[in-house]
């Protein structure tokens, strides 16, 4: 079909005329409501207090949804929402990494709250249309593609696309044609999507578009965690799609833009001088962590029983290097000169529905290398490439799909699944055939993919009541936490980072505090106390991120010369300040580091109570799979032998001389699960949390939360009047 084709099948359903509101000091102060169920559009002006205490990003899309829901509201209500907000600082160009949105709904994964950050052009574009942020409420009856348009005055309209294709690379590619006239407007379009296999899962996501014009290709960014994507599809929303006349430099409309020019202008000159002898982001991206993560011991290989292999180097960065194409811009915001997206152009896909189509394929990321690589035990780039891109179209999250599937494949190992159970598929570590089939069945919808599809935490309750096999086996091999699938690094020795992933809002991500260095390699943090210091500082700080609209790799994937000769070198003073001052040359707010982490405390603490009015939230939901904390198998402890033996003797004060391997494994379990436990003890006390896990009411009137809805949930906790799960 040709574009006009498309448009003639389109039905207008909705529509709403309105005058753009300007950005003033990063804000317009507007959000946009579409409700698909009433085909209701209207714009609603944001609360002073909600300005003042969620700040943006991740904290509007958290007051949004607990406002639109009620405890006992599932993922697939109607009430249940979709809001992307980008905060302050995103959108501004003179600094890198300013792009992002944040993503915040209720998950089909986790039942909770979860939030996801992504890149791409739409959040900004948002903000040129005059919105904060964007809820997305209600069901449609049919696909509908939302259009929000500020080239001739603003206009929304909601029109059914009966249409269009689903998969996110061909839909972006036709919608950004469509709507642009020459070349030149295909950078003024973004479009957010998800793709075929979110319609059959509860592991989708969402893609951000943002046109490459030096590649002169439609390339996508991902909000990839909790099944936000599976969400829009149940909402039978197609695509949303922003469209500007023109980009200029301020659509901020900033109190200081000197300060934030002087500010990037220093740190571009670091990614210049010190990128190379660094992180080598600029030509390899985050792939360039490989061989570091092996050479640690923590690399996921064959679902994270081990931390390195032997054949790492068939998929080090060097690899990814020469796949991905050199000298492009690749940032994902206009003015990013981390140049970290990296992409492989002119990709000749090998199996499925596009075979033989020439595409790019996004990546891959570190978190795809280690997991639809060594996780899998599969270490050949093509077929990590071919997954990565299929994934990615079909709307479904690479660490999820990667960390479940590497589950499958031990159980399947095990005896726990056979050929029979799994439709006649061979999923043993290292079957590429067996993986990439098993993926094009999710999107169709069909067979053991299918089943895949609901993840980790109940394909573990459907292998034991099938009676395949042992409870306890399959929750210490199950890489989840709170019903979210483990990102990609081994955490067995390091009890900080065991709580960096396990103690997250929305389940083990590491874009909350990722401290296996300063704890395992460089013991920068010894103590129960130092780890939970480390464990309020860092989640905080990563918080903020998502509150203003930053991407936190400019943070410290590249450092100053002298970062190593400051008092804390793992915060990045330097950098630290870079922030503080560029919030404050954007918003003309009183700003300092302390303010940064109050405001970052405010909606973290909010977001845990709000984990609880779902019936979570508390200490029994911190629980890791031991798999994350130390050896499970004979196997597992026998590979590292030495290590394990050493540590039972010297810290735990247990001879194992003579001793099997099952006696020895059974003595350290006990060991660092009661670490665990100590650790979790000294990080709620030092968040101003009880002994379960919930904040307490005068720590929250302390940061000035006690609002309203804090204060009766709080009350009714208490009164053990909660119905928790």
């Amino acid at each position: 079909m040709d574009v006009k084709e498309y448009l003639e099948a389109r039905k207008l359903v909705s529509e709403l005329k309105y005058d753009i509101t300007p950005m003033d000091k990063g804000y317009s102060d507007k959000t946009l409501y579409i409700n698909l169920s009433k085909n209701e559009i209207k714009i609603k002006d944001v609360p002073s207090e909600m300005k003042e205490k969620f700040i943006g990003g991740k904290g509007y899309g958290l007051k949004y949804l607990w406002d639109a829901t009620t405890p006992e509201t599932k993922w697939n209500d109607p009430e249940n929402e979709i809001i992307i907000a980008g905060g302050p600082v995103c959108g501004i160009t003179q600094y890198s990494g300013t792009g992002k949105s944040l993503v915040v709904t209720i998950s089909p994964q986790t039942d909770s709250v979860m939030d996801s950050n992504v890149g791409g052009f739409f959040g900004p574009f948002m903000k040129v249309c005059g919105f904060d942020a964007l809820e997305l409420q209600g069901k449609a009856d049919e696909d509908v593609i939302i259009i929000l348009d500020s080239r001739n005055g603003g206009n929304i309209r909601i029109e059914k696309a009966p249409k269009e294709p689903i998969d996110s690379h061909s839909l972006s590619e036709l919608l950004t044609d469509m709507y642009s006239e020459d070349e030149s407007d295909k950078m003024k379009v973004a479009v957010v999507s998800a793709g075929t296999a979110a319609d059959h899962s509860l592991i989708g996501m969402l893609n951000f578009s943002f046109y490459d014009k030096k590649k002169k290709r439609v390339r996508l960014k991902q909000a990839g965690r909790g099944g936000i994507g599976t969400v829009l599809r149940d909402k039978k929303i197609k695509a949303v799609v922003a469209l500007i006349p023109k980009f200029g430099g301020d659509i901020n409309n900033v109190v200081d833009l000197k300060a934030i020019m002087e500010r990037g202008k220093r740190f571009n000159k670091e990614m210049k001088e010190l990128d190379a002898e660094q992180c080598e982001m600029t030509t390899k991206g985050t792939a360039h962590l490989v061989e570091i993560m092996n050479d640690y011991d923590l690399l996921p290989t064959h679902n994270y029983k081990f931390g390195s292999h032997p054949d790492a180097g068939n998929i080090d960065s060097e690899k990814w290097k020469a796949l991905f194409e050199q000298g492009s811009p690749d940032g994902c915001w206009m003015g990013c000169h981390m140049s970290c997206a990296k992409g492989i152009n002119n990709y000749i896909v090998r199996t499925g529905p596009y075979k033989g189509e020439c595409v790019i394929v996004d990546g891959p990321e570190y978190e795809n290398a280690g997991g639809l690589g060594s996780n899998l035990g599969i270490f050949n780039t093509d077929f990590i490439v071919e997954a990565n891109f299929y994934c990615d179209t079909y709307g479904i999250c690479t660490i999820t799909w990667a960390t479940m599937l590497a589950f499958v494949m031990e159980c399947y190992e095990n005896g726990i699944l056979n050929e029979e159970r799994t439709g006649g598929l061979k999923l043993n570590f290292g079957n590429a055939d067996g993986a990439m089939e098993l993926l094009h069945q999710l999107s169709r919808g069909e067979g053991f993919g299918k089943t895949c599809g609901v993840g980790i935490r109940k394909l573990k309750k459907l292998f034991a009541e099938n009676g395949w096999g042992d409870a306890q086996f399959l929750q210490d091999i199950g890489m989840e936490n709170k019903g979210l699938e483990y990102s990609e690094y081994v955490s067995k020795e390091s009890l900080a980072q065991q709580g960096g992933f396990a103690l997250t809002n929305k389940g083990p991500q590491h874009d909350e505090a990722w401290l296996i260095f300063m704890d395992m390699v460089n013991n920068q943090i010894p103590s129960f106390e130092d780890k939970a210091e480390a464990l309020h500082y860092f989640p905080m700080f990563r918080t903020w991120f998502g509150l203003v609209g930053l991407c936190k790799l400019p943070w410290n994937d590249v450092e100053p010369s002298n970062n190593a000769e400051t008092d804390e070198p793992a915060k990045v003073p330097e950098h630290v300040d870079n922030y503080v001052t560029i919030y404050k040359a954007v918003t003309g707010r009183e700003f300092d580091n302390e303010r940064l982490i109050q405001d970052s405390e405010r909606v973290y603490n909010y977001q845990r109570l709000f984990n609880l009015r779902r019936g979570y939230g508390v200490r029994k939901w911190d629980a890791q799979p031991y798999r994350a904390a130390g050896p499970v198998t004979n196997e597992e402890y026998e590979s590292r032998q030495e290590r394990y033996d050493k540590q039972l003797k010297e810290i735990v004060g247990f001879d194992p001389e003579g001793k099997s391997t099952d006696e020895k494994k059974a003595v350290l379990r006990k060991h660092r699960e009661a670490q665990y436990e100590k650790l979790l003890d000294a990080v709620y006390n030092r968040r101003g949390w009880d002994e379960n896990g919930v904040p307490k009411l005068e720590f929250m009137k302390s940061i000035g939360m006690d609002l309203p809805e804090i204060v009766e949930l709080r009350t009714k906790y208490d009164a053990g009047e909660l119905k928790l799960k």
